[in-house]
């Protein structure tokens, strides 16, 4: 997923999460997934934190429920392909219940996407949907690695990250008259046991960590860019 120029709404690399990125992948071997999601995670970025603010416009508020809901709505999600691929074969208990619980939340985010109304009327939409497409398709390509331990460090980035991501959903849901169901989604797995044969399993973890989170970010670029179109 790319950052997108705010004024010609065209996609474009960010320097600085391309420097994240690669610091994430090349130095963090010991696969810190909690320090990874304090870098590149969705809570620093400065539109996720407008969003939360009480006085986020309606609009702004919309369009992200709707870009949240076209990348994380769909059956099966990226821990569905994680759960059928099983790659690392001890992870599945874990998998299957987070996949039950993302249903839920699934279920959480179409009614709310139903109840927040049609997307705000902003420039370049064709682009925006070509985006989150590919934005969803990125994911469901991380999920299906099979690199042991990749799919793991991204489903337990996203459970962490969501938290931060369903505070924005839950304040929408005030803002539309909505009441938010508790959230049920387990705690990451974070704590591997390795041997000679899994040496790089940290690794793998912190990469698919990473990877999870350059797509949310490249998701917040986007409709921090949208936003700024709307103000014109």
């Amino acid at each position: 997923m790319t950052n997108w120029n705010r004024r010609r709404a065209t996609p474009n690399i960010g320097t600085d999460m391309a420097a994240t990125i690669a610091f994430d992948i090349q130095n963090d071997r010991r696969g810190d997934i909690r320090a990874i999601l304090a870098r590149s995670g969705s809570a620093g970025h400065p539109h996720v934190q407008s969003l939360l603010l009480p006085q986020a416009l309606l609009h702004d508020l919309t369009d992200a429920v709707h870009a949240v809901c076209a990348v994380h709505g769909n059956h099966p999600c990226m821990i569905d392909y994680a759960m059928a691929r099983g790659i690392q074969i001890e992870t599945l208990p874990w998998l299957i219940q987070s996949s039950t619980a993302f249903g839920y939340e699934r279920a959480f985010l179409a009614n709310l996407t139903s109840a927040a109304g049609p997307l705000p009327s902003t420039p370049g939409q064709a682009q925006t949907d070509a985006a989150l497409t590919q934005l969803r398709q990125t994911l469901e390509m991380l999920a299906n690695s099979d690199r042991r331990g990749c799919a793991t460090g991204a489903v337990s980035a996203l459970i962490l990250d969501w938290r931060t991501i369903r505070q924005l959903l839950v304040q929408a849901a005030r803002r539309f008259g909505l009441s938010a169901p508790p959230n049920p989604m387990p705690e990451p797995l974070l704590d591997f046991e390795t041997d000679e044969n899994s040496l790089g399993l940290p690794r793998a973890l912190g990469f698919g960590a990473t990877q999870l989170l350059v797509q949310h970010n490249g998701l917040w670029n986007l409709l921090e860019a949208r936003a700024s179109a709307r103000r014109g």
